[in-house]
């Protein structure tokens, strides 16, 4: 296992992105790795996601609805991981998850959990894997591809994406690469951790 230590993240040598031009900027790079490997940090607790017609349902009171709004991405997941393959790269996630789970968290996880049945390598980590690496405030919401980007992901005081920073030094990449890797290394596999934690709770009720 990796001992692992926090890096730091200058902010001042990220360029800053407009939420349109982050998901434009990320469109242009995502497929091109190099048949290396993607990761993804998630630390917050809860987001809003107007851009999800799943999510809308679910903080509209409508679970059921919300659940075959995520299988119904089922088909869409298993083309984008296809192509992945056929490129040679895979895409690693660790996911924070803080107990009692939030109801936004617990809806993520079951998308999550789709996200990993359809080949994405997800891991689930506690509070007690990341004690310790936040002294300065808490870890950093990142996705990086193929050790060329990184963009650290911005949020306005609701939860709702409002663009990235974009990081190219490979210094920088690599550094914060092996961090997410060590986590991973630590954490639970999704589904696992979805059976043990997430799948006999109750449906929840959206935050007012």
């Amino acid at each position: 296992m990796l001992s692992l230590k926090v890096p730091t993240l200058d902010i001042s040598q990220g360029d800053r992105l407009s939420r349109d031009a982050y998901r434009a900027d990320f469109r242009d790079r995502v497929w091109d790795n190099d048949g290396r490997d993607s990761w993804k940090l998630e630390r917050q607790q809860c987001f809003q996601e107007p851009g999800s017609d799943s999510w809308k349902a679910f903080s509209q009171g409508d679970w059921e609805g919300a659940l075959r709004l995520i299988e119904q991405r089922r088909d869409g997941l298993l083309q984008y991981m296809s192509e992945a393959e056929k490129r040679n790269f895979s895409l690693y996630r660790v996911r924070v998850v803080e107990e009692p789970i939030v109801p936004y968290l617990q809806w993520e996880l079951y998308l999550l959990r789709l996200r990993a049945e359809c080949g994405e390598r997800i891991r689930v980590v506690g509070p007690e894997h990341i004690r310790g690496f936040e002294e300065n405030g808490p870890l950093p919401e990142l996705v990086s591809l193929g050790g060329r980007t990184m963009y650290k992901v911005i949020y306005d005081s609701r939860g709702i994406s409002d663009g990235a920073l974009r990081f190219v030094d490979p210094e920088i990449l690599g550094r914060w690469e092996e961090f997410i890797k060590g986590l991973y290394e630590r954490g639970e596999d999704m589904s696992s951790y979805f059976e043990r934690k997430v799948a006999l709770l109750p449906p929840p009720t959206p935050a007012e």
